[in-house]
């Protein structure tokens, strides 16, 4: 999988500290433990979908205390040709569900390097959930993103919807947002990079300023993914906010990223019909 993950240029520049372990995931996983325990800092990488096949292996590493790295690639139906048995579609549930485990899903290489940074300096099993397709860059090099943070990148004193994203849906999501204000609906779009631990404290502001309407959007299968982490952080607010998911919920097939994100109903135009919805206004007439 080097070729694809890219590990293959850090294999080039520190072959001393490269360990190929081939279609063996389970063992991808016990070297890891095995490398932290002697001290080292290992970062285990395959593709998301595959690390299903070690899921014991890292429940158990979560069980001993282990200290390591996940990254898991290529997730998501907007890998497209690849088709679904490539398809990691319910990681960010399973990895979710590790006992003190920290999940990110980075939307640009600036912000994907930085949470790779940040992953080296965090306790317990950390995942990282990275993406085939060459996204657009929305954050300058030098900005720090804090593991437990998100991003509001657009917001008004007027917003009547929020739009919540991560990894590929944030750029759809902005693209939302920009058919929403054409059309006199202000959007606030939050990039939720950090899903766990999730970052309470601007999901309730953007309840709050919104009225109680969010979006949220995910490359993902509905279940304990993006949605439900939203949902378990306002669950104990005075006033829940009505909270619209937007997931993968048919078995995808293979095709170009942009017609499977619009077959799942999680691309802009999904996003926008949803926005509208929830704030009672119909398309505007051609």
């Amino acid at each position: 999988m080097s070729n694809s993950t890219f590990t293959e240029i850090f294999a080039k520049a520190h072959p001393e500290r490269y360990f190929e372990m081939y279609i063996a995931e389970q063992q991808l996983v016990a070297a890891a433990v095995g490398l932290q325990a002697v001290g080292w800092r290992p970062f285990a990488s395959t593709f998301a979908a595959f690390i299903s096949r070690a899921y014991d292996f890292v429940r158990m590493a979560a069980i001993s205390r282990a200290t390591f790295s996940l990254s898991g690639s290529h997730a998501g139906v907007s890998i497209g040709e690849d088709g679904p048995s490539q398809m990691a579609l319910e990681d960010i549930a399973s990895l979710r569900a590790v006992h003190g485990s920290t999940v990110l899903h980075p939307c640009d290489a600036n912000q994907t390097a930085k949470l790779v940074a940040a992953m080296a300096d965090t306790e317990g099993i950390s995942y990282l959930r990275t993406l085939r397709p060459a996204t657009p860059v929305l954050y300058p090099p030098d900005e720090e993103f804090t593991i437990g943070g998100s991003r509001v990148l657009r917001s008004t004193d007027s917003d009547e919807v929020a739009l919540i994203g991560a990894g590929i849906t944030v750029h759809e999501a902005l693209k939302a947002a920009d058919v929403l204000a054409e059309e006199g609906i202000a959007a606030r779009v939050i990039d939720l990079y950090s899903i766990k631990p999730v970052d309470a404290a601007t999901l309730e502001a953007a309840a709050e300023a919104t009225g109680g309407k969010l979006v949220t959007v995910e490359d993902h299968w509905p279940e304990g993914g993006l949605g439900d982490a939203v949902l378990a952080a306002l669950a104990d607010t005075d006033d829940p906010p009505r909270v619209v998911k937007l997931a993968v919920h048919e078995m995808p097939r293979s095709g170009k990223p942009e017609e499977l994100l619009a077959a799942a109903g999680i691309d802009a135009e999904h996003i926008a019909a949803a926005a509208r919805r929830l704030v009672g206004q119909a398309v505007p007439a051609a």
